[in-house]
C-alpha cells in the first residue's frame, strides 16, 4: 500500500477520533442524587453532587441549593432538616446551581420520601415580611430551567379566597424567553387561565397600604424589584397585558389568617431568548388577597440574562433602544457582586466605566445593598456609599460596611453574602448612534481586583424617509433634459456604514443622433439617381430609478456612498421624422426633382431595462435633515452614462 495512502487513512482516523471525543466530552451529563436520613416525620437531607468545574481566572466556585420538600415548604440551605406535618408520601425536588463552573447544572431525579409517624410537632414558622413576594433560584440561562417561587400571605383576619397572576414573555423581544413547563401548587390552587379575567369593581377602603421595597431588597437580590399596592385591578391587568405576552392565573380559597402559602413554577428558557448576556427581563406578579375587592398587589422581579452563573455582574436596560426618541429615555444601570472570601468585607469599591455619550453630572444612585446613606462630603466612622467620578469612570465606595463571606464560618445563606448598586443616568448632549460597552472592576477591601462582564447597549436601525429630487445630466444624448423626484429610505441618523434605498421617478426628453443615408437608386425603367434619407428621432420617457447604496458618513456634513442601479422605462414614447430627397443624377450638385416626407410615433411600456454602477459624494447635514449631492452613474449600455446633481432632506 502506497505510503501517501497509509498516511491520509491515519489522519482521517485522528481526526474521526478527536471529532467522536470532542462530542462525548460535551455531551457529559451531569447528575446530582438527593440522600435522606428519616426520624419520625423529621429528614434531613443530603445532597451528592458533582465535582465543580473551576472557570479559570474566576472565584473559586461553589453551589448554590433550591430544595422543594413536596408539601409547599422550600430552602436554599445546603443540608436542611424539614419536619413534616402529615403522613404521607411526598416528592423532594433538587436545583443546585454551578457557581463560577463551566458546563450546565447537575440535574436531579425527584425522591419521593415516605412518612409513615409523626413523632416532632409541626410548627409554622413566620417567614414572609411582606404579604407576596417573587423570588428565583437562579438567573435564566439559555435552554435551561429556572423556578420562580411565588409567596403570598393572608394577612386579614378573617379566612379569604383570592387570585393570582403570574405574566411572563415580555412583548418587547420578538421570541419567548420562557416557556411554563409546569406549575406546583399544594394548597388546592386552581388554574384558571383560560377563564378570562374578572373584576369586582370594588374597593376595600378599610386597607392600610404599605410598600415594603427596602425589606425586600435586604433580603436578598434575587427578590423582587418593584413593590406597590394599587386599586384599580381592570387598569393593571390591561397594562401588564400591553407589555407581556403570557400569563398565568390561578384561583386559591379557604386561606387561615397569618397563613403562607408557596407556588413554584418551572419556567425553561428558549434557546432563542435574548442572546444578550447584559440585558434585563422581568416577570411580573399580582396577588389579589380578597376575591370580593379589587385591591391587589403588584411585583416585578427583573432578571439579567447570563451565560455562566456568576454573581459578579453588570447589566443594563438600554439593551436595544429608539434613537429617535432616546433622549426621553433614562438609562438604568444595576452591578452585582459576591464576596466570596473566608471573612466579611468592610471596603467595597466599584470602578464603573461611563460611555462618552452619558452625561456623568446626571448619575443618581437609586438603591444600594448593604443598605446604607449616601456618605457626605467629610469623613465619617457610619456605613455610606461614596460616589466620585474620574473623566471616564464612576467610583462607587462602600465604607464601613459589613458584608459576611460565602466561605466564612456560621454563613448559611449565600445570599447574604451578594450587594449591588443600582443606579441611572441621562444621555448627554450630543451623541453619536453606536453601540457602548462598560464594566466594572470590584475590589473587595485590599484583595485583587474582580471584573465584571461587558454591558452592552445598542440602537434599533430605525426608519429614516427622505425626499429627493434633482437634475441629470446626459452628456452623450442630444438635447437632453431630465428631472426627477423621489423617495430614498435608510437606518435612522446611522453613525458610519449603512444602506439606502431610493425609488426615483424620471421625466426624461432627448433626441437620439441623426442618422443620414446616402446611396445611388436604379428606378424601374433603369435610370440611376441619388437618394439621400435623413432619420430624427426624439423620445419622451417616464423612468423608475431603484438605486441600492452602501454609504458612509465620514463626519456630521459629509457623505460617500457607492452601489448598484437599475433602470427601466414604464412608458416610452418615439417620434420619427423621414426626409428622402431625390437628385436629378448622379454628378454632385444635381437639382433636387422629388422630395418625400414622413412622420410615425411608437408607445411602449415597462422597456429597455439597464442596469449600472454608481458613486456619489454629498455634503449638508448627512445623518439627518438636508443636504446636496453628486452622483455619477456608469451604466453598461451605450450613451447612458450621466451625473445627477440633487437635494435631499431626510426625516
Amino acid at each position: 500500500m502506497p505510503k501517501s495512502l497509509i498516511f491520509s487513512m491515519f489522519l482521517l482516523l485522528t481526526v474521526f477520533g478527536f471529532s467522536q471525543q470532542t462530542i462525548e466530552n460535551d455531551t457529559i451529563n451531569r447528575t446530582a442524587t438527593i440522600n435522606h436520613n428519616t426520624q419520625g416525620n423529621a429528614v434531613e437531607f443530603t445532597p451528592e453532587i458533582p465535582t465543580l468545574n473551576q472557570i479559570a481566572g474566576a472565584p473559586k466556585a461553589f453551589y448554590t441549593y433550591h430544595w422543594e420538600f413536596g408539601d409547599g415548604n422550600y430552602s436554599k440551605e445546603k443540608n436542611p432538616k424539614h419536619t413534616y406535618k402529615k403522613k404521607g408520601e411526598y416528592e423532594v425536588k433538587l436545583w443546585a446551581t454551578n457557581n463560577y463552573a463551566n458546563g450546565k447544572p447537575p440535574t436531579t431525579r425527584p425522591k419521593k420520601v415516605a412518612i409513615n409517624n409523626v413523632t416532632e410537632d409541626y410548627e409554622d414558622i413566620a417567614s414572609m415580611d411582606d404579604d407576596f413576594t417573587l423570588k428565583r433560584n437562579r438567573e435564566p440561562v439559555p435552554d435551561q430551567e429556572m423556578v420562580t417561587i411565588l409567596s403570598y400571605k393572608n394577612t386579614k383576619d378573617y379566612i379569604t379566597n383570592g387570585k393570582l397572576y403570574l405574566f411572563y414573555n415580555e412583548l418587547k423581544y420578538k421570541n419567548d424567553n420562557f416557556e411554563l413547563i409546569e406549575t406546583r401548587t399544594h394548597h388546592n390552587e386552581k388554574d384558571i387561565s383560560n377563564s378570562g379575567f374578572a373584576y369586582t369593581h370594588n374597593i376595600d377602603d378599610d386597607r392600610t397600604y404599605i410598600a415594603s421595597l427596602n425589606d425586600d431588597l435586604i433580603e436578598s437580590t434575587l427578590t423582587l424589584q418593584d413593590s406597590t399596592e394599587k386599586m384599580n385591578l381592570p387598569l393593571t391587568i390591561q397594562e401588564s397585558k400591553g407589555i407581556y405576552k403570557n400569563w398565568s392565573l390561578l384561583e386559591f380559597d379557604n386561606m387561615q389568617p397569618n397563613e403562607e402559602r408557596n407556588i413554584f413554577f418551572s419556567l425553561k428558557t428558549t434557546p432563542e431568548m435574548v442572546k444578550d448576556t447584559s440585558a434585563i427581563i422581568s416577570v411580573r406578579g399580582i396577588y389579589v388577597p380578597d376575591a370580593n375587592y379589587d385591591n391587589h398587589k403588584v411585583k416585578d422581579m427583573e432578571m439579567e440574562i447570563v451565560t455562566s452563573h456568576d454573581p459578579n455582574k453588570m447589566s443594563s436596560n438600554g439593551t436595544f433602544m429608539n434613537y429617535r426618541f432616546v433622549r426621553f429615555k433614562t438609562l438604568k444601570y444595576k452591578i452585582k457582586f459576591q464576596n466570596n472570601g473566608e471573612g466579611p468585607a468592610r471596603t467595597i469599591r466599584l470602578e464603573t466605566d461611563i460611555p462618552e455619550m452619558l452625561d456623568k453630572s446626571t448619575l443618581e444612585v437609586m438603591d444600594m445593598y448593604p443598605k446604607c446613606d449616601i456618605c457626605p462630603k467629610r469623613e465619617v466612622l457610619y456605613s455610606c456609599l461614596d460616589t466620585t467620578f474620574t473623566e471616564n469612570q464612576a467610583i462607587f465606595t462602600f465604607k464601613n460596611i459589613y458584608l459576611p463571606g460565602s466561605e466564612q464560618k456560621n454563613v448559611k445563606e449565600y445570599d447574604s453574602t451578594k450587594g449591588f448598586v443600582k443606579y441611572k443616568i441621562k444621555f448627554a448632549k450630543d451623541f453619536h448612534k453606536k453601540k457602548t460597552k462598560s464594566r466594572t472592576t470590584i475590589i473587595f477591601d485590599k484583595n485583587e481586583p474582580i471584573l465584571t462582564n461587558y454591558s452592552t447597549t445598542r440602537f434599533l436601525p430605525g426608519i429614516s424617509v427622505g425626499i429627493k429630487t434633482g437634475y441629470n445630466s446626459f452628456s452623450d444624448l442630444n438635447n437632453s433634459e431630465s428631472y426627477f423626484i423621489g423617495a430614498t429610505l435608510s437606518p435612522y441618523k446611522s453613525y458610519r456604514w449603512y444602506w439606502q434605498v431610493e425609488l426615483m421617478n424620471n421625466f426624461h426628453n432627448y433626441d437620439s443622433s441623426t442618422n443620414v443615408v446616402d446611396e445611388i437608386v436604379d428606378d424601374a425603367s433603369g435610370f440611376r439617381f441619388r437618394q439621400l434619407t435623413t432619420t430624427n428621432s426624439s423620445f419622451e420617457n417616464i423612468d423608475w430609478d431603484i438605486p441600492i447604496l452602501l454609504k458612509y458618513n465620514v463626519n456630521n456634513f459629509i457623505g460617500l456612498g457607492v452601489g448598484l442601479q437599475n433602470t427601466i422605462s414604464i412608458s416610452e414614447n418615439q417620434n420619427q421624422n423621414v426626409l428622402i430627397e431625390q437628385f436629378e443624377g448622379v454628378q454632385p450638385g444635381a437639382p433636387v426633382i422629388n422630395i418625400i416626407e414622413d412622420s410615425s410615433s411608437n408607445s411602449d411600456s415597462f422597456t429597455n431595462l439597464r442596469t449600472g454602477f454608481l458613486v456619489e459624494a454629498t455634503a449638508g447635514f448627512s445623518r439627518i435633515g438636508p443636504s446636496v449631492g453628486a452622483r455619477y452613474i456608469m451604466n453598461f449600455e451605450d450613451n447612458f452614462n450621466y451625473w445627477q446633481f440633487f437635494a435631499i432632506w431626510k426625516f
